[in-house]
């Protein structure tokens, strides 16, 4: 198995030794059935995938998000979507290339897709800058999202970045106030609004396209308002805390729907979505077919004011009394 991650070795033992046997089966029968010897691998393969895919920690979460073989964007673009015709540029400064969006269809329905794409290699992430956006990358977005509601077609984003750019350059061209523009006219969007975190989600890099009627989460994906190295960094002084820090922010999937940042967690393939992308990307689109008719049955006001509410709800605090203290 290429790419394993630390938690994965079981697994990848195991396949090993059943790749190995189906190989060469003369060196392993010894008077052993070999359908019996192969039955018993493949099951004790499938009990220790299931025990370790369902017992992950949060930062096991984070490498699985992190994935270089896990589906991006533009794969799930060509899946889950068809017809995809891709739009580029600001009309302000230039194109970036780590935004990517245009028409598409998902079944039946003309949609405007906006989402963050990453590199495969070196040469794609430079020409990606890595999934991270400049302030030009925003305002892309928006001109689309714009272009979306003057038509009347639903608005989807496909949320897959560590965070916006945080280079110089970023900053000279006002990447704060980019993604605060894209924050306050999404909310005022009329058409409905539908945000997945596939992988990654960080900052307000995803926030920048993160402002929707429903927001949903693959379920090794992770949104989070700084990467736990980021966090450890910051608290513990030591990157290396990251472990720590990713389980101290609540940035799972099921932490993040009992909190109420998150509308529903979309299953994944077991080992994740890299597994078996074909299958991910279908449940991905019966997901948001099944929430696009729902906001279809709500009117413009109503699904305003909900949009509105939702938003409004995020960041609640418990405080104690001086006397409960």
């Amino acid at each position: 198995m290429k790419h394993q991650l630390e938690f994965e070795k079981p697994v990848v033992e195991l396949q090993r030794k059943l790749d190995e046997l189906r190989k060469h089966p003369e060196k392993h029968s010894l008077g052993v059935s070999l359908e019996k010897e192969v039955g018993q691998i493949e099951k004790k393969l499938e009990e220790t995938r299931k025990q370790i895919y369902s017992n992950l920690t949060a930062w096991q979460r984070v490498q699985v998000a992190r994935h270089p073989k896990r589906p991006f964007t533009l794969d799930y673009l060509g899946a889950a979507f068809s017809d995809f015709s891709e739009l580029h540029g600001d009309r302000l400064y230039a194109d970036d290339r780590a935004v990517v969006g245009g028409f598409a269809k998902l079944g039946d329905r003309k949609v405007m897709v906006v989402g963050t794409q990453k590199g495969r290699d070196t040469k794609e992430n430079i020409l990606r800058n890595f999934g991270s956006a400049h302030p030009e990358g925003y305002r892309k977005a928006l001109r689309l999202m714009r272009l979306a509601d003057k038509f009347g077609l639903p608005i989807i984003t496909l949320i897959d970045t560590a965070g916006a750019y945080p280079g110089i350059g970023s900053e000279e061209r006002h990447i704060g106030e980019a993604i605060a523009v894209n924050l306050r006219e999404m909310m005022l969007f009329e058409v409905p609004i539908l945000a997945v975190v596939l992988g990654e989600g960080g900052s307000g890099g995803a926030l920048g396209i993160g402002v929707a009627d429903r927001v949903l989460i693959l379920e090794n994906a992770y949104y989070s308002v700084i990467s736990p190295e980021g966090c450890a960094a910051i608290l513990w002084k030591d990157r290396a805390a990251a472990a720590k820090a990713a389980e101290a922010l609540k940035i799972t999937a099921k932490d993040l729907l009992s909190l109420g940042l998150v509308d529903e967690i979309i299953p994944e393939p077991l080992g994740g979505a890299h597994n078996d992308p074909a299958a991910t990307a279908a449940t991905l689109k019966t997901h948001l077919l099944n929430h696009l008719k729902d906001l279809d049955a709500l009117s413009t006001s109503d699904r305003l004011r909900q949009r509105y509410e939702k938003f409004r709800r995020h960041g609640q605090v418990q405080e104690k009394t001086a006397a409960a203290a």
